[in-house]
């Protein structure tokens, strides 16, 4: 694959990743601290974690390369919708589903695809689930 084609999957892919790195960094511009100086130290925290958010998305680009690679090669002979239900869970997993519909030319395929993606309470239901915790305290060692 050409250069530019790899820049622009780049981009492409990591379109999150730049949306959440320029929040940080607009965030860090607002000038909240004209209304207190204490919001200055909630801004900084934000932004840090906005940048690290960012950074581990632009960090997982071999990552979507591997997944793109493995969905393609398992498509390619039959579309099999279950394999990617997995990914349509999230937006950054979604971006990976069209760039593997587009390289093997059924970008029609993505509405029926959007079918198997999760409301976004549902999601939360389900990945946000409290933990019970439980201590046991010897007697013989007090």
């Amino acid at each position: 694959m050409s250069n530019r084609n790899n820049v622009l999957r780049f981009l492409y892919l990591n379109v999150y990743s730049f949306l959440i790195f320029f929040a940080g960094i607009l965030t860090l511009v607002l000038p909240f601290f004209l209304i207190n100086k204490w919001i200055l130290i909630a801004q900084a925290i934000v932004a840090i974690k906005l940048f690290m958010i960012s950074g581990r998305l632009f960090l997982s680009w071999k990552d979507k390369l591997k997944e793109i690679e493995i969905l393609t090669n398992r498509n390619k002979a039959e579309f099999r919708p279950d394999t990617f239900v997995i990914f349509m869970q999230a937006p950054c997993g979604r971006l990976v589903v069209r760039q593997v519909l587009f390289n093997l030319n059924k970008q029609n395929e993505y509405k029926s695809l959007l079918k198997l993606k999760k409301p976004f309470i549902e999601n939360m239901r389900e990945n946000c689930k409290p933990a019970k915790t439980t201590i046991f305290i010897r007697e013989d060692v007090l």
